[in-house]
């Protein structure tokens, strides 16, 4: 087993397993060098094959047996869904999350993705020109300290 399938399945019984149900059952002992505590516990809605954490901290991205990546925020909050070819069997992002990386043991197959995520900014009340009902809105920031 490698680091990263290690590391996978580390997170992924961390997923599964609530704090009651994982530390209940053993004590710590005295000479125990090693203390855990739960940060997040997230019920997915399928079952988990791969996990990444973009290296900012950021984002989750959980490869599922449905063939989707599910994108959560690191609160839980699922940002977004992407539908992927079956057989995809792990994933991996850039160092700086433009890229996620899919490889396909099915079709023997290597993909790498772009990813941007699309974010609202609420303009209301700012001043423009142009077209108030305009599709694309050009925000431009020269007010910074």
């Amino acid at each position: 087993m490698t680091y990263k399938q290690r590391i996978a399945a580390c997170a992924m019984l961390m997923f599964f397993f609530s704090t009651a149900s994982v530390f209940a059952a053993t004590e710590p002992s005295r000479a125990s060098k090693v203390r855990l505590e739960v940060e997040n516990t997230w019920n997915l809605p399928n079952k988990p094959l791969d996990i990444v954490y973009s290296l900012d901290g950021r984002k989750v991205f959980i490869l599922t047996d449905t063939n989707q990546v599910l994108v959560y925020s690191t609160k839980g909050d699922l940002l977004g869904r992407i539908n992927v070819k079956k057989g995809v069997s792990a994933i991996d992002i850039a160092p700086r999350g433009e890229k996620l990386f899919l490889v396909n043991q099915k079709d023997n197959s290597f993909t790498d993705l772009l990813v941007n995520f699309v974010v609202d900014v609420d303009t209301t009340g700012s001043p423009y020109l142009g077209n108030e009902n305009a599709p694309i809105t050009v925000a431009v920031f020269t007010d910074f300290e």
